[in-house]
């Protein structure tokens, strides 16, 4: 793995710095604002550091129980784009999508040493403990060689680290896989420090950049699809999309709702498309959306709310097959939403109902429900597609925001990160 950081006037230029030393391949890290000292702060402005990462070794973990598969297809072509697949053996970072756009640490997050001050806490505590327990012990304990001491420190560490991970619901054998690559990466005497960081910047790796809506001019309509089970938030989530696609984007968008099911589904999309002055469509059945397709092509963008399905029903994963198939392939994205605060069993089992109908991204609701962020890093590694979006809260269009990796890796080795975003 290379990590190099790279300091300019602009956190733009900076970034270019990195991508024409690192390579496209190469994943924002931190960004921070590095002010002038003394008196020069009043006659120098401040520059931008940006630290980035290049991992040099694609990652090793494999499903232990599934054979080897034909490439996938990449989910969510752009306009005019052959469809491509990523290896199912590798768990690769995806590639940032062109509307990526580096994500800014708060000022919380300014050193990794905050970021991890939790574990750190715990590695004392256990280590005072320990002591405690031999002063107790009936007969003095052997003196220890220091090199044997400090290969005890670090054995411990790696213990707490991987009991962190497993308490915020990692995997335990995407956990084994981190531990072991840190194992491979790092000497047996690296300090505490080299290892916490190390896995933390696997975890980012893992997870890769988000994979978002391209709001570039293309010459034909993108459909945009929203699949997932009932009462995932997939309708808020689309007038969250919807409003920042509108109004920060200037996107020339319509919306097109298949929920005449559930009560109310079409007056709640039916409102929001009123503030923000954009047409909706309602279709009762599959090929309505098909006849549709010429009046809706004046769009630059066309958001398609579709009904909750259980996906243990067959009949209703067809309607959803058959709505799919109104679109070419080159026209269309589709994301599946799942709630993080579904068991991981459960989310498994939906992923690969739908995955059967088409591929997707993942957008993950309803984050201030749960306090566990191991669904998100399992379900990239489980299923190779790309995160998307996450959200929290009812309010349009501010509880919505890209998946942010650090975040992510933050929480889930005791950070205090109040949302992945």
């Amino acid at each position: 793995m290379i990590i190099k950081k790279y300091l300019a006037k602009t956190e733009k230029e900076a970034i270019e710095m990195a991508k024409e030393e690192l390579g496209s391949g190469a994943i924002v890290m931190n960004i921070k604002t590095v002010a002038p000292k003394g008196l020069a702060k009043l006659f120098v402005k401040g520059k931008v550091e940006v630290t980035a990462a290049l991992d040099e070794t694609p990652p090793s973990y494999t499903e232990p129980s599934k054979p080897a598969e034909k490439p996938a297809e990449r989910p969510m072509e752009r306009m005019g784009e052959k469809s491509e697949r990523e290896p199912m053996a590798a768990i690769p970072p995806i590639p940032a999508a062109p509307q990526s756009r580096p994500q800014k640490e708060s000022g919380e997050e300014a050193s990794l040493a905050d970021r991890l001050s939790k574990l750190q806490t715990l590695l004392e505590k256990q280590m005072q403990s320990e002591k405690q327990q031999e002063k107790k012990a009936e007969l003095p304990p052997a003196p220890q060689p220091e090199k044997e001491q400090e290969e005890e420190k670090i054995r411990v560490c790696k213990e707490l680290i991987h009991e962190q991970l497993l308490q915020n619901e990692v995997e335990k054998e995407i956990a084994d896989t981190i531990m072991e690559e840190v194992n491979r990466s790092l000497p047996m005497n690296a300090a505490l420090d080299q290892i916490l960081a190390s896995v933390y910047q696997k975890i980012i790796l893992m997870m890769g950049q988000p994979y978002l809506i391209d709001v570039q001019p293309a010459a034909r309509t993108k459909f945009v699809f929203f699949l997932g089970s009932t009462g995932v938030g997939k309708t808020t989530t689309i007038a969250k999309i919807a409003s920042k696609l509108k109004l920060e984007e200037n996107a020339d968008i319509a919306l097109v709702t298949a929920d005449t099911y559930r009560i109310a589904a079409v007056e709640q999309l039916k409102t929001y498309a009123n503030i923000l002055s954009v047409p909706l469509k309602v279709i009762y059945s599959p090929g309505e959306l098909g006849e549709l397709m010429e009046e809706l092509s004046q769009y630059d963008i066309c958001l398609v709310d579709t009904a909750g399905r259980s996906h243990k029903n067959k009949e209703q994963i067809n309607d959803i097959r058959e709505l799919l198939e109104q679109v070419p392939i080159a026209e269309r994205q589709v994301y599946l939403v799942l709630n993080a605060g579904t068991k991981y069993s459960d989310l498994k089992e939906i992923a690969k109902v739908y995955s059967r109908l088409t591929d997707f991204s993942i957008i993950f609701t309803k984050l201030d429900e749960t306090s566990s962020a191991g669904a998100m890093l399992n379900m990239r590694v489980q299923t190779k597609c790309p995160l998307s979006y996450v959200t929290w809260g009812q309010n349009v269009p501010d509880d919505i925001g890209e998946i942010n990796a650090q975040k992510v890796a933050k929480k889930l080795l005791g950070g205090d990160a109040k949302h992945s975003a």
